[in-house]
């Protein structure tokens, strides 16, 4: 039987820190695409760069990273919308950065890559206790507690 893993304050909070980077960056994005651009002009411009289904696409990308990024920073749906981002980043990566080469400035994979690593550094590490996923967790666990009880309390009346 394998126990729970305890993590100690400071990985916690090196999980915390990597929320909140990864989550600002891509709310800084799903602003860009969503009030700068706009959805018609992140449209067009996945459409230039042959993303598939581009009217489609700007709205979900746009969507994750606005509302994904704020769920990451209050880790809540971590791993779920970790995952998103990871696969995102890889097909942005094959999609549209590989040609150009690594740098980003050169608009190569290297701000996709490192984005995609940090989100499968999530997926695999979770959000840590100091997060909405952890509070729910806990709750969880606590109501199911309870309820083991009272059955138990119920059998041996």
């Amino acid at each position: 039987m394998s126990t729970p893993t305890t993590r100690s304050a400071p990985q916690d909070l090196g999980l915390l820190v990597t929320r909140i980077a990864l989550g600002g960056v891509m709310i800084a994005h799903g602003i860009q695409k969503a009030f700068l651009q706009g959805f018609a002009g992140t449209q067009q411009g996945f459409g230039s760069m042959g993303a598939p289904l581009p009217g489609l696409t700007a709205v979900l990308v746009t969507l994750l990273e606005l509302v994904g990024g704020v769920a990451v920073v209050l880790g809540l749906a971590t791993r779920i919308v970790a995952l998103l981002y990871a696969l995102t980043m890889v097909g942005a990566a094959v999609l549209v950065h590989l040609p150009n080469g690594f740098y980003a400035a050169d608009g190569g994979w290297e701000l996709v890559g490192l984005l995609a690593i940090v989100s499968v550094a999530l997926v695999v590490g979770g959000p840590g206790r100091l997060s909405l996923d952890h509070l729910v967790a806990q709750r969880r666990r606590a109501r199911g507690t309870r309820s083991a009880h009272a059955e138990a309390g119920l059998a041996a009346a």
